[in-house]
């Protein structure tokens, strides 16, 4: 949620700069996320001056420009070429000088010294539309005589600069989102840390009602759904765009502009935090009816889209039809248009748990809903009313023509809360003044109704939801009084565990070092996905999708089961920023469930599975005088992923190698040891990656980290001293055929030399017009090593010449 500077200024008075409310404001809880500067005219007219047209003489190679020179308090008058129909000698106006720098959108146009037919140009005069200022690109704009020359463009039209402040608002901080609910909580600290202050509401003390002339009658069917509604009619309105204070005020925090009900009702919601609907008056006809409908009815909303309501949903009825999905979304046929001319403006409390149903059932999430669904003041809804009101009278020349009325059988009531002094100090470490308790609790308006030795009875603002424990309370006094005024202490106390063997957290900690000090960056993705992702690749993830019941989007349906599409989403949203050459790693959990079909009843078995996966695309090394870039592989994943099992204690040699390609992988190779599966890795098919928005090719292994560590609590490690005698190595270039792998080459050696054979390494492969067709070359070393005893040149020719049998024999291949 946005919150505009200049406008939070409204109602608290200070000048204290934007990163310091914002470093109070998350201190309080009410987190910042971002700080965006924002210019009333992109650039703020920097370069534009006012200047006085001392000479205008027709263009001698033109019949429609004219030259110039310009004074703007340089010293030297500025030669500039001017083609607007009214320009004159004598005349102020806004010169843009070299260097200036004009915004469309995203592009940029700068004023540079020029020849125009011929003749020099050292700037432009600007009209109204190029400043920004205004619509008329008629001809130039022409200040009044009295404007002093020099005087930047920024200062002459009073240009602002504002500030959004972007709160992480989390879901029990509703009271926050407002205008005023931020005031009130930057008051509370301000005062209670000796910069006394008070946050104040614009007065609605001028609202004065009419008599019933147009009255509406409200009809409420459940008091628990709606426990408060109220509203009022206004004629006379005239609906147009919103003037220029208002219409910036919504853009600095992210709204468009629509017309001037619509924008005061926004207004107000983002002041207040009270949603308000404003109904055609004619399509409301004499009563509001608060009801559900039978399940299946049709209704159309404001977007356009027909939906099938639930006989749960409330809705906002005229004595024929639905008009609006109460809290959450307007109807088509009930909106302001620009033929409105009267209208029914509502302000109401729905019930939140309704209101949230409502809007997850139909995946629509407002600005309205937000709030109404986690509660909203209701004590405020009057006020709302009222000020809106106002504004619309101020605005549109709307005349009142109806009394408030206001359907409220009960009052909603805080909570009360006693609590206990003791409990403060216990469980915040200090001891905090009680009067200083006070204090906070009334500059957050919480009332002190009884003041005992060791306790305080408290009521709680009904618009405080949140707050309805003795712990609440203490940790509004905590936050006020300020997290950073609680000591540390110097002792630290700490109490030794034991933790089973393979300890899981050192495991990855070990990994984790390895795989960023080898230029990987660790990811942390959401476990909820799009089910989406997984249409086409059920074969090959296990068990069933867990599907959310609530889902907060179609975006967040579903639990991942594969780590795949979350690292899929880092690499676009970095490619997308010109980072394409990428490394990434995760520890993470999926979620899958199984069916259990033995069962006379079949249940559903849901399991979770440590998994980590690892990531390469782009390049591996930058282009250098003395290097040449490298692209990521096949084989560049392959050694991470073997170097990660062997740092884990899992020797190479046992592991199993599998090829396989499926709706996953292009290519790649299945990892097991025994009938554990240890993991896949590969390429990633293009229209996988494609879904995630990502065009290059990913190289991927997801390794099933609870298997490794089943296998690592079987393995132990067996010191061997080292080899006193040397290693010998033999190299054989093999003429083959192309259908043989170094694989069966590799299989052939082990098979054949099992005692003093200690590696085998491929280090040449070479295919050409030099060979035979459909033949190719392996160059292989082949490392023997004696460990009793110094090699002899018998022994080794010996192995040599039957490794050489089995080539010819098994393979037909033949030395070169």
């Amino acid at each position: 949620m946005k919150i505009a500077y200049s406008w939070l200024k409204d109602y608290i008075k200070t000048d204290i700069a934007p990163e310091k409310i914002a470093n109070i404001l998350t201190q309080t809880g009410l987190e910042v996320g971002s700080i965006e500067k924002i210019e009333a005219i992109k650039g703020g007219l920097n370069g534009v001056v006012v200047g006085e047209v001392k000479e205008c003489m027709p263009h001698p190679n033109s019949d429609h420009l004219n030259l110039t020179k310009v004074d703007v308090g340089s010293g030297d008058l500025l030669p500039i070429v001017c083609g607007a129909p009214n320009v004159a000698t004598g005349q102020k106006v806004m010169v843009a000088t070299v260097g200036t720098i004009f915004y469309d959108e995203d592009k940029e146009f700068v004023i540079k010294k020029a020849k125009l037919r011929g003749e020099p140009s050292e700037g432009m005069i600007c009209s109204e539309a190029e400043l920004g200022v205004g619509n008329d690109a008629s001809g130039i704009m022409v200040l009044p005589q009295e404007a002093v020359i020099g005087t930047p463009a920024k200062e002459y039209f009073n240009l602002k600069d504002d500030y959004a402040i972007e709160i992480d608002l989390t879901p029990n901080r509703i009271d926050g989102a407002s205008h005023i609910g931020v005031a009130r909580d930057l008051a509370a600290f301000l005062k209670v840390h000796n910069e006394p202050t008070e946050y104040t509401k614009p007065s609605v003390a001028d609202f004065h009602e009419a008599t019933a002339m147009n009255p509406v009658k409200i009809v409420v069917d459940s008091s628990e759904s709606c426990p408060r509604y109220a509203g009022i009619s206004l004629d006379n309105i005239t609906v147009k765009p919103s003037p220029d204070w208002l219409q910036n005020r919504l853009r600095t925090i992210g709204l468009t502009p629509i017309n001037n009900v619509v924008d005061i009702t926004n207004y107000v919601l983002f002041e207040t935090g009270q949603p308000l609907h404003a109904f055609d008056r004619v399509q409301v006809g004499d009563t509001i009816q608060v009801k559900t409908l039978p399940e299946g009815t049709k209704f159309i909303t404001l977007d356009g889209v027909e939906r099938e309501l639930n006989g749960e949903d409330l809705m906002i009825c005229n004595s024929e039809k639905p008009m609006c999905i109460a809290g959450v979304f307007g109807g088509i046929e009930s909106g302001v248009t620009d033929e409105t001319t009267s209208i029914f403006l509502e302000s109401a409390y729905f019930n939140p748990v309704q209101v949230r149903k409502t809007a997850r059932r139909h995946a629509l999430n407002t600005d309205a809903s937000f709030r109404f669904e986690r509660g909203v003041d209701p004590d405020i809804t009057i006020y709302a009313l009222k000020r809106a009101t106002l504004l619309l009278q101020e605005i549109t020349g709307a005349t009142i023509s109806s009394e408030i009325a206001d359907y409220y059988p009960k009052k909603i009531k805080g909570a009360t809360v006693t609590l206990a002094l003791s409990q403060v100090e216990r469980l915040t470490g200090v001891k905090i003044p009680k009067q200083k308790i006070i204090e906070i609790l009334k500059a957050l308006e919480i009332t002190v109704t009884e003041n005992r030795d060791d306790a305080l009875l408290l009521e709680i603002p009904a618009y405080r939801v949140d707050v309805t424990r003795e712990a609440d309370v203490i940790e509004e006094i905590l936050r006020i009084y300020g997290y950073d005024n609680i000591p540390v202490k110097s002792q630290v106390n700490s109490v030794l565990s034991y933790a089973k063997k393979p300890d899981t957290y050192q495991l990855k900690n070990t990994i984790g070092d390895y795989l960023s000090a080898n230029g990987f960056n660790e990811i942390m993705n959401n476990s909820l996905t799009k089910s989406l992702y997984y249409q086409g690749i059920e074969e090959v993830v296990e068990g069933t999708e867990v599907l959310l019941k609530n889902p907060l989007s179609q975006d967040l349906d579903s639990m991942r089961r594969s780590l795949v599409f979350g690292g899929l989403e880092s690499i676009a949203y970095n490619s997308n920023r010109k980072r394409s050459d990428l490394k990434f790693y995760e520890f993470g959990k999926t979620y899958h469930y199984f069916h259990d079909e033995d069962a006379s009843h079949p249940v559903k078995n849901y399991s979770e599975f440590d998994k980590l996966a690892i990531f390469i695309t782009g390049k591996t090394t930058e282009q250098s005088w003395n290097v040449t870039a490298t692209v990521s592989d096949f084989y560049y994943l392959k050694a991470y992923t073997f170097n990660i099992l062997e740092k884990l204690g899992i020797n190479k040699e046992s592991i199993v190698e599998e090829d396989f390609s499926n709706e996953l992988y292009v290519e790649g190779l299945k990892l097991t040891i025994g009938k554990n599966i240890i993991g896949y890795l590969g390429q990633l098919k293009k229209q996988i990656v494609k879904v995630a928005d990502v065009s290059q090719d990913v190289f991927y292994a997801e390794i099933n980290w609870e298997v490794v560590l089943d296998l690592i609590k079987t393995h132990n490690i067996v010191f061997k001293p080292l080899a006193k005698y040397p290693e010998v190595r033999r190299d054989f270039a093999l003429l083959l055929d192309e259908k043989i792998t170094f694989k069966e080459v590799k299989k052939l050696i082990k098979q054949t030399e099992r005692k003093l054979l200690k590696n085998i390494q491929l280090f040449d492969v070479y295919t050409g017009d030099k060979l035979p067709e459909g033949k190719k070359s392996y160059a292989v070393a082949v490392i023997l090593q004696d460990e009793n005893a110094t090699l002899t040149d018998k022994q080794i020719d010996k192995v040599s010449q039957k490794l050489q049998r089995a080539f010819e024999k098994q393979l037909g291949a033949s030395l070169r």
